[in-house]
């Protein structure tokens, strides 16, 4: 975990982008010894924010399923692809 104070990003911009960017890790930012603000690259934050994306559509699909709501079999939803794939086909054909 890295922890600067706040103070550090108006005198070391380049140092915390390149720590963040190193390290894949946020920076925490202190103001008066309290915590204050989270920096991070870009692609860092983006592959967390896919990851929480994905973790919320696997928990709701747990639930369903735990609620006894009806699932798909891998040969089920093969066959739905391809069924989706040839509709497309033939619609473009039109």
């Amino acid at each position: 975990m890295n922890i600067k104070p706040s103070a550090a990003i108006r005198k070391n911009y380049n140092e915390i982008s390149a720590l963040c960017k190193a390290t894949k890790e946020p920076v925490f930012l202190t103001k008066n010894g309290e915590g204050d603000l989270v920096v991070m690259d870009i692609d860092t934050f983006s592959r967390r924010e896919s990851m929480l994306k994905l973790r919320e559509q696997l928990v709701a699909v747990e639930e369903d399923r735990l609620m006894g709501k009806k699932g798909f079999s891998i040969d089920e939803v093969d066959e739905m692809m391809k069924k989706a794939i040839k509709d497309s086909a033939n619609e473009q054909r039109r």
